[in-house]
């Protein structure tokens, strides 16, 4: 073999390993984004166990309230209009909606049960507030869990060179579960 043949097989060589390295990187890469997304799709799941769970116990909460507070129509109308959003939800972004619209509903609500001590002082009641408190913590742990798989993917899709790689794949960043502005004002609470 003469000299410039195995130069020319040399550089071929040198070029199908570069190949075969930045095509293996790029699989590597889009397999790990996929793996993450899907761990945010997991996790969104376990939110909506949550919200599931939640929207079970307020039939059962709202019966007991409505014994005692017959009068506070309109707070039980937002509660149903809430879950029934919640019902009705087709994408994560209207599940998100309608679970905002929950919370504020159950912050009026327990604004009406600081007007009844009877009612703070049924054993039901005092169950039933137990389990929503309980399943308020786990909705608000599960939120937590998806919005930092969301920060890490998004993140990824950021990175050089991610971002090439999400790009060529039309891969997207991923929707945080944001909290309505009006859950930060303070709770007014009268004894």
């Amino acid at each position: 073999m003469n000299k410039t043949l195995i130069a020319v097989l040399a550089v071929l060589g040198a070029i199908v390993l570069t190949a075969l390295i930045a095509g293996g990187s790029v699989i590597s890469t889009r397999n790990r984004l996929v793996t993450m997304n899907e761990a945010i799709n997991a996790q969104w799941s376990q939110v909506e166990n949550q919200l599931q769970r939640r929207n079970d116990l307020i039939p059962n909460l709202v019966n007991t309230v409505k014994g005692y507070a017959g009068h506070e129509k309109s707070i039980f109308e937002d509660i149903a209009a809430a879950r029934a959003k919640m019902a009705g939800a087709a994408t994560r972004q209207d599940k998100m909606d309608g679970s905002n619209q929950m919370t504020g509903a159950l912050s009026r609500l327990l604004m009406v049960v600081e007007n009844y001590p009877n009612l703070k002082a049924d054993r039901n009641f005092s169950q039933l507030m137990d389990e929503l408190a309980g399943t308020e913590n786990r909705i608000a742990v599960e939120r937590m869990r998806y919005n930092n798989l969301v920060r890490d993917y998004n993140a990824s899709l950021r990175r050089f060179p991610d971002n090439m790689i999400a790009s060529m794949f039309n891969l997207q960043p991923a929707a945080y579960f944001k909290v309505p502005a009006s859950a930060a004002a303070v709770p007014k609470v009268q004894f």
